[in-house]
């Protein structure tokens, strides 16, 4: 025999007692990347949809929207669901609000610093 029982026997105890902290240094990693998709990918998008569910909700006549049909047109009625769009003299079409990627209230937004 090379290596003898006890010392064999030695070695597989002290694997054991680093075992907790080698097991959490493998998983570190992984729990650091979630955490830099949360705070890079996830909670930003989720801020983007609050405000555009927002926009959607406060929508009135008057105001442009786009759809994610890339249609664009001024806000004529709205309902619970759908709102009426014009979108050339003339033209009107009822819109689902879910499929609504942007609103621009009327007026536009804030002029350019010039």
């Amino acid at each position: 025999m090379i290596i003898s029982p006890a010392y064999a026997q030695a070695a597989g105890s002290a694997a054991g007692q680093g075992g907790a902290a080698a097991s959490f240094l493998s998983i570190a990693p992984l729990i650091l990347i979630f955490v830099a998709f949360y705070f890079l990918m996830i909670r930003p998008q989720q801020k983007r949809m609050k405000t555009l569910q927002a926009s959607i909700s406060e929508m009135k006549k008057n105001d442009t929207v786009v759809t994610a049909g890339g249609l664009v047109g001024k806000v004529i009625s709205t309902d619970d669901v759908y709102a009426q769009v014009e979108i050339a003299q003339g033209v009107k079409v009822k819109v689902v609000k879910s499929t609504i990627v942007e609103v621009q209230p009327l007026g536009g937004g804030k002029p350019a610093n010039d």
